[in-house]
């Protein structure tokens, strides 16, 4: 027995049986997940040995190259060795180097930085260059070598000075992109165009098996094996989904910063929670093997790297003077969902003043990060929606249990904080919800006439819910309904952000369908917000060639979907029980 599985055996024996409360429960839990966590890589840490002249008798770099975390200073180059990449990687048990060389232009005849890092197979062979020492607000091109065999180029940009008076930035944001549901033609458009940056903010791969959850358009690729539970299911997902060339193009084009929502480990997982049907233990087990995958595959700096009971992915990036943009981790710190999850109508449970989505640590690093700003812009780049979403009817209205929505005192707290320090110029960047929609932010969603402080854009799915359709059957009554909502689209694709100082301006970038390859690209609308008190203004829309006008698709079908997909595991679950026993 390992000392992690004695541990958990002590903590059930000691803690389960108990009426405990939820706080001391996941006071423990949280101990049992940074030991599992240190298990988890000191295990594979070792005596490998060096092999300084690799043969490889695949292409190594079959997941492509990336960047991220771009400071004014620094910037991630990633990549990772994989001549086989859906077994395991097919790396021999060895430590590679990998030679890496930074240059101003694409030919590489002008090299400022070049090093030689170790590819171990403690981190899948996963490379993590923090380069350091450039100059702000430039373009670079980077490569890799191992061998004889070189990387694909990639293209990355440092970050303005802080504080730096600067005119301008352009970005995408992108979330949700389920491989078996559609093709990443978006990426394809997105790497073509002229951005500093990119945001991705969550749902970067699914977890579940081959034609579990299934789009309403219907699934036209296929997850490779059972739904992912270990360390090897985890790293073979990740390199399913970099497979694709146009999620590759994407990550070579521009530098990434991303966060996880929670299909990275599990479906509206909470903390150390899981959905339904596992221990408290297995599941602690699954979190850190989906936490060392997901920091294995990303551009993220060592900081991020998995200990101490979780993985650090809330921080900041500071634009000049123009944005300051707060990355939050909506899912690793939160309290459980209320009323069971679901959407349901408020109850003493969902109202708790007490109740938290970021955890007390980063809601503080939050409100301070806000009052200290002296940014144009204050963004809070996160998973899910921010602004009040009513469902339901006027008596008896429903909101998403797994939303804000859902732990209303904790978005209250922000929303005082930032009208108590006259803030008028908070962004929200958000996914999740595989749809478009653009929301005026205000101090109080059911008084039309409150104060805006700020707007949220919340960008649809790169393909997670199929082909999508201008309107759904639930969108006339969605937007009645709330006010404050001014977009509500359901095609598919990601959102282009274009700053100034005075003004913000958002344009939905969408395809018509997912389940074919060679859709075009049209911006279906485009939206600016002016820190004006006016709100949200539409300055642009255009019929989308070839897509669907309506469909009979509502909010619930999504989730639905979630559940028919969690039958289909507890089938496979009692098949497979039924046969060992």
């Amino acid at each position: 027995m390992t000392n992690l599985d004695e541990m958990i055996r002590k903590f059930n024996e000691q803690n389960l049986k108990k009426n405990l409360d939820r706080r001391s429960f996941l006071h423990g839990a949280g101990k049992i997940a940074g030991l599992s966590l240190g298990l988890t890589i000191a295990q594979s840490l070792g005596g490998f040995k060096v092999d300084a002249a690799p043969n490889f008798s695949e292409y190594p770099f079959t997941l492509g190259v990336a960047s991220g975390d771009p400071l004014s200073d620094s910037v991630v180059l990633w990549t990772r060795l994989a001549p086989d990449p859906l077994n395991g990687g097919g790396m021999p048990a060895h430590v590679v180097p990998v030679n890496w060389e930074l240059a101003t232009d694409e030919n590489f005849r002008n090299v400022i930085k070049r090093g030689t890092e170790h590819a171990s197979p403690n981190l899948a062979h996963s490379v993590h260059v923090e380069v350091s020492g450039l100059q702000a607000n430039t373009v670079y091109f980077y490569r890799f070598k191992t061998g004889n065999e070189l990387s694909p180029v990639g293209k990355t940009k440092t970050l303005p000075a802080a504080g730096a008076s600067t005119a301008s930035m352009t970005f995408a944001f992108a979330s949700c992109q389920q491989y078996e549901h559609g093709y990443f033609t978006a990426y394809k458009h997105m790497a073509k165009e002229d951005l500093d940056l990119v945001f991705h903010l969550g749902d970067y791969i699914y977890e579940y098996g081959t034609n579990e959850y299934l789009s309403p358009t219907g699934n036209v690729r296929a997850h490779k094996g059972d739904e992912i539970i270990t360390i090897e299911d985890y790293r073979n997902r990740h390199a399913q989904y970099r497979s694709d060339e146009h999620l590759r193009a994407a990550h070579a084009a521009f530098p990434w910063v991303v966060t996880w929502d929670d299909h990275e480990v599990e479906n509206n997982y909470a903390n150390v929670i899981p959905e339904k049907g596992q221990s408290v233990e297995a599941f602690i087990k699954r979190r850190a093997a989906a936490y060392q995958a997901y920091y294995e595959h990303m551009p993220l700096r060592r900081s991020s790297l998995p200990h101490d009971g979780g993985m650090h992915l809330y921080r900041d990036f500071t634009y000049g003077d123009l944005a300051n943009f707060f990355v939050l981790d909506t899912r690793q710190y939160r309290d459980d969902q209320a009323n069971g999850d679901g959407t349901k109508a408020h109850t003493p449970e969902s109202l708790d003043p007490k109740r938290t989505l970021l955890g007390t640590e980063q809601e503080q690093w939050l409100l301070g990060k806000l009052g200290n700003s002296k940014s144009h812009w204050n963004v809070l780049a996160q998973q899910i929606f921010f602004a009040q979403r009513k469902s339901g009817s006027i008596t008896a209205p429903k909101f998403s249990m797994d939303s804000w929505d859902g732990y209303p005192a904790a978005r209250q707290r922000i929303t005082d904080f930032v009208a108590g320090n006259n803030i008028n110029n908070v962004i929200v960047l958000t996914g999740d919800v595989h749809a478009s929609w653009a929301s005026n932010l205000t101090t109080d969603y059911n008084k039309p006439e409150s104060p805006i402080f700020g707007a949220e854009f919340v960008g649809t799915s790169i393909t997670s819910g199929g082909d999508g359709s201008d309107w759904r059957a639930d969108t006339a009554k969605s937007l009645a309904d709330n006010p404050h909502i001014k977009f509500f689209n359901n095609y598919r694709g990601y959102v282009r952000c274009r700053v100034t100082p005075e003004q913000w301006r958002a344009d939905y970038r969408v395809v018509p369908f997912v389940t074919e390859q060679g859709a075009d690209i049209s911006t279906r609308a485009s939206f600016v917000f002016e820190k004006d008190q006016q709100g949200l203004k539409e300055i642009a829309a255009t019929t989308v060639p070839m897509g669907v006008q309506m469909s009979n698709e509502v909010e619930e079908d999504r989730h639905r979907a979630h559940s028919r997909a969690h039958e289909k595991q507890m089938e496979k679950k009692r098949k497979r029980e039924a046969v060992t026993n």
